[in-house]
């Protein structure tokens, strides 16, 4: 049998030809981390899972999801999450391995009571549920079709036209960057940056046409799954284990709702993250922004609304205190919105008087030189070149403080100012 060597070198300690130093390294960097991360995914796929375990993995399966939508919404444009495409696959990877522990687990040991497949699988099916799995099941089927039929549906329509219209309309951007940098507008750098920008938003949206099936296909295993468990655990339940079919199909239905919803509602964020960042394509700013901009700027808008709120509140059988404090909120926005658009004006309006008078100003100096030009020195001297000594002289008297002591004399004897004498 062959023994690895160990050896110690500059570098560090090689095993097998394995240089340690830089495998810490990489796993510092987060390059082996990611490896055996994916790796750990598909080993969950095949390996059981122990219910505390499980428990960990589906925290960080919300954790990662919530992450993900908080990052889509405060992103300025889409490209600065271009590695959605990679999460999702990553996240739809770790909720497919989960929901097969999960199914293993509420299989082999479901007979043992709501708490066999962990405490969240738990927590959800009893509080969702409320002790009745009908209504559990109606839940779950509703969160399907929402995340299904209406998310999931219209953010893979709205990346398929997304990535249809970018790859259309790179063309005439390119020729449009080759114009201003042959204008000159831009530099080589700029022009380099415009193109990689544009290569990189084509490329995002052409990935997230793609990405979008993920989500789709998810959402259907979670059905499937959902199903099987339910049937398989009813099978299990009443053949194998001898359960009464009532007391089975109460035990198997509310661990496999309790694991339906918990892997629908991390599927839920992550559809809702990927429909909020393909449909911020032209939108400048992030979510918050740009709906604080658009739907809370608009005086005329907010004002029928509030005048609809309080008109609702007013009819008989209404509840009148929501709609009060509706019509409040929206009354208080318009007059905000109202407040800040005169505020704009007039600074708008100070600033162009301000610009004016500064122009007028401008004007004024550079016309004083032209009616300076006509007047006419009443005295001057003009001195030569050796001359010009007298001006800065150090050993006797300087020339401007013998003129001044000439002025000052000719007004004490002869009773007038005489006039100020230029040096030239």
């Amino acid at each position: 049998m062959a023994e690895a060597t160990v050896q110690q070198g500059t570098t560090g300690f090689t095993i097998a030809g394995v240089n340690l130093n830089q495998l810490a390294k990489a796993a510092a960097r987060g390059e082996i981390a990611m490896g055996m991360g994916v790796m750990t995914l598909i080993v969950m796929l095949i390996v059981p899972l122990p219910a505390f375990l499980l428990d960990f993995m589906l925290a960080i399966s919300i954790t990662a999801s919530v992450l993900v939508l908080m990052t889509a919404l405060l992103i300025k444009k889409p490209l600065e999450f271009s590695s959605f495409p990679t999460v999702l696959l990553l996240t739809t990877m770790l909720r497919l391995a989960l929901n097969m522990a999960s199914t293993r687990l509420i299989l082999s040991e479901g007979e043992k009571g709501p708490a066999a497949a962990g405490a969240i699988i738990e927590t959800f099916g009893a509080f969702v549920m409320q002790g009745n799995y009908v209504i559990g099941v109606i839940v779950f089927i509703i969160l399907v079709i929402v995340n299904f039929v209406v998310i999931t549906k219209g953010s893979g329509r709205i990346a398929e036209v997304a990535a249809r219209f970018t790859l259309d309309a790179m063309p005439g951007k390119q020729m449009a960057i080759d114009a201003d940098l042959s204008s000159g507008i831009i530099s080589e750098e700029e022009a380099k940056a415009r193109r990689k920008e544009l290569e990189g938003e084509s490329s995002f949206f052409g990935a997230m046409d793609g990405a979008s099936k993920f989500v789709k296909g998810d959402a259907m295993a979670g059905i499937m799954i959902t199903a099987i468990n339910i049937i398989g655990g009813m099978v299990i339940g009443v053949a194998q284990k001898g359960l009464p079919f009532d007391q089975a199909a109460n035990a198997y239905t509310t661990l496999t709702i309790g694991d339906g919803l918990v892997s629908q509602i991390p599927s839920l964020i992550i559809s809702i993250a990927a429909g909020m960042l393909v449909s911020k394509a032209g939108v400048d700013g992030s979510a918050n922004e740009a709906l604080g901009t658009q739907l809370m700027g608009s005086t005329q808008g907010l004002s029928m609304v509030s005048g609809v709120a309080l008109f609702a509140g007013l009819l008989p059988g209404m509840p009148l205190i929501p709609f009060t404090l509706l019509a409040a909120g929206t009354g208080y926005g318009a007059w905000r919105a109202w407040r800040n658009k005169e505020l704009a004006r007039v600074a708008n309006e100070q600033k162009a008087n301000e610009i004016e008078s500064h122009a007028e100003g401008e004007r004024k100096a550079t016309d004083a030189p032209i009616s300076d030009s006509l007047a006419i020195d009443e005295l001057k001297v003009e001195l030569g070149f050796g001359l010009l000594p007298l001006i800065n002289e150090t050993e006797g008297r300087k020339l401007t403080d013998q003129i001044k002591a000439v002025r000052r004399q000719v007004a004490t004897e002869f009773g007038f100012v005489a006039p100020q004498v230029r040096i030239v």
